[in-house]
C-alpha cells in the first residue's frame, strides 16, 4: 500500500452513518473516496459535497450520493490533501487548482480531517508556490499587487501552453515566496487586493491530520489547543 492510499484509506474509515462529508481533491483525496464508495457498497448511508468537479465525478462513480450547499445545513467532517503541512497544521493547498471550494467547505465543516504523505511535511511553509485564485479581468495589475508582497508570482498555465482555468472560471497565480515567515499577514494581506478570490494558506483550520508512509504506516497528528 502506498503513502497516499494509506493515508486515504485511514481516513476513511473515520466516516459513520448519517455523516455529511465534504469529498477534497487530488491523488490522495482520491484513495479516501474511492474507500468511502466501497463502505457504501457494504451499507453505509452518507451524503456528501465536493471540492471539485473532478471529485464529484469519482464519487458519482462509486456511488456516493452527492448534496449541495441548498440542501445542507453542516458538513460534519470534510477530508482532504495538502501541498505543505507544518507542525502546527497549517496548510498550502490549491496545487490542484481547487482552493476556494476547498475553502468554502472547509469553513463550513465541522472537522477538517488532512490527509497527507510524509513528503509533504515541512518546519515551514513556502517551499511550495503558493497557489492564489484571481479573476481574470485586470490580472496583470493583481501581480504587480502580488509581487509588492515580496514574491514571484506566475499564471498557472495547461500543458497545451494556455492559462490554466478553475472550476470558478478564474486563473490562478503561483507565488513563489520561498519561506513564509507570518502565513496569516500574507493571507490577509493576499485577499485585501482587488482581483483576488481566495489564497490557499489554510491557517488554523484542519483539526487533525493522517502522514501516510510508504511502509503503509500511518501516524495521527491532532491540532494543539
Amino acid at each position: 500500500m502506498n503513502a497516499k492510499k494509506a493515508a486515504g484509506v485511514a481516513a476513511a474509515e473515520l466516516i459513520k452513518d448519517g455523516m455529511t462529508v465534504g469529498l477534497g481533491t487530488g491523488s490522495t483525496a482520491y484513495w479516501a473516496i474511492k474507500k468511502i464508495g466501497e463502505k457504501i457498497r457494504q451499507g453505509l448511508r452518507i451524503s456528501a459535497i465536493a471540492t471539485s468537479k473532478e471529485s464529484e465525478r469519482l464519487a458519482r462513480e462509486v456511488h456516493i450520493p452527492i448534496v449541495n450547499f441548498s440542501e445542507i445545513s453542516r458538513i460534519d467532517v470534510t477530508i482532504d490533501g495538502a501541498d505543505e503541512a507544518d507542525p502546527e497544521l497549517n496548510l498550502i493547498k490549491g496545487g490542484g487548482g481547487a482552493l476556494l471550494r476547498e475553502k468554502i467547505i472547509a469553513a463550513a465543516s465541522e472537522k477538517l480531517i488532512v490527509i497527507v504523505d510524509d513528503t509533504k511535511l515541512v518546519k515551514k511553509l513556502g517551499k511550495f508556490p503558493l497557489p492564489v485564485e484571481a479573476v481574470s479581468f485586470g490580472v496583470e495589475n493583481t501581480l504587480l499587487r502580488i509581487e509588492e508582497l515580496g514574491c514571484k508570482p506566475e499564471i498557472r498555465m495547461t500543458d497545451g501552453n494556455e492559462r490554466y482555468i478553475t472550476d470558478n472560471g478564474n486563473y490562478i497565480i503561483d507565488c513563489g515566496f520561498g519561506s513564509i515567515k507570518d502565513p496569516e499577514r500574507i493571507s490577509r494581506d493576499l485577499n485585501q487586493i482587488p482581483g483576488v478570490v481566495e489564497n490557499g494558506l489554510f491557517i488554523n483550520m484542519a483539526h487533525k491530520m493522517i502522514v501516510g508512509y510508504g511502509t503503509g504506516r500511518v501516524e495521527v497528528m491532532v491540532k494543539n489547543k
